[in-house]
């Protein structure tokens, strides 16, 4: 792939080649360009082998000596310039391919989460898309780095498959990012659970809407999100953007096990604060036994009167 998109590289005309097709043209030799420009008869011949740029001063010179217009050098520059500039990112990117190998990538596109791509760079083009953010390495400081990063508050260096679980998680944040909810209101959320606890018992079957809309009457975006098999998330809760996440898995809503999933995590928004990062059933992860024996006393005491019921 490189050696095709280097071919495709030494084929770009940069803007020079323009400049030396008029000044041909007209009759006019390089020397005599740089006299009129006021410019080294070798800045001007770095110039037109598209070793430097044509900046803005420069436009408005070849304007004025050339007689065409300052915008058409810089229209022309700034093609140029980008179309180099994916050419390179391409040669960049297909470097990535054990960053990419380390992603469930048929599922993520099975999915829907990224076009499905058979070239190397596109795929590595569209995580780093996914995840927004600029490079690999950026994506390695969030999820991996040893200092806390102020995007994802945890790391996830010690566990299996982080890659996976960082799938996971950017796809709830994505999700939550497509619902409209409430500020936060902790009091509401609170007595809210009385609710959500009635729609454990009735099991209607419109339910899962009905959970997300209460949720999001408190401030809570609740979202769904299909697990991969490498990496079964339990549960997630975190804040992303000022806003509160409960993310669960895409299983079977109507079990035991889900009810008290959900309102374990709804715990740690109630007892907890915003810095903290809940991740269910991720070994390797630093956790906090305290708050996640609060969080499951909280569940037990909510579904002590409907437990049986379930």
């Amino acid at each position: 792939m490189a050696t095709a998109l280097e071919t495709a590289k030494s084929l770009l005309s940069p803007p020079g080649d323009t400049i030396q097709e008029h000044i041909d043209y007209i009759g006019m030799r390089q020397a005599e360009l740089a006299e009129r420009m006021g410019r080294p008869k070798e800045k001007i011949n770095d110039l037109i082998k598209g070793r430097d740029p044509i900046t803005t001063a420069t436009a408005f010179q070849l304007e004025k000596v050339l007689g065409i217009p300052s915008g058409f050098w810089l229209k022309r520059e700034k093609t140029y310039r980008q179309e180099l500039y994916e050419l390179q990112e391409q040669v960049k990117l297909g470097k990535e391919g054990d960053w990419l190998r380390a992603f469930p990538v048929n599922e993520i596109t099975k999915l829907g989460w990224i076009p499905d791509s058979k070239e190397k760079h596109h795929l590595v083009n569209s995580l780093l898309k996914f995840f927004s953010v600029a490079s690999v390495s950026d994506w390695e400081k969030i999820y991996l780095g040893n200092k806390v990063s102020t995007t994802f508050r945890l790391s996830l260096a010690h566990i299996q498959n982080p890659h996976a679980v960082s799938a996971w998680l950017r796809r709830g944040e994505i999700q939550a990012s497509e619902l409209t909810v409430e500020k936060f209101d902790k009091t509401r959320f609170n007595k809210a659970l009385s609710e959500i606890k009635e729609l454990a018992f009735l099991k209607p079957d419109n339910f899962a809407r009905h959970l997300q809309t209460i949720c999001a009457n408190c401030g809570v975006a609740l979202v769904f999100t299909p697990n991969f098999l490498q990496a079964p998330v339990g549960g997630a809760t975190r804040w992303f953007h000022n806003k509160p996440i409960i993310q669960m898995p895409f299983q079977d809503k109507t079990t035991e096990q889900f009810w008290f999933t959900f309102f374990h995590e709804a715990a740690h928004l109630i007892l907890h604060g915003k810095r903290d990062v809940f991740l269910e059933n991720v070994e390797g992860i630093e956790t906090d036994h305290r708050k996640e024996e609060e969080a499951n006393a909280f569940a037990v005491k909510i579904l002590l009167t409907e437990i049986e019921l379930i």
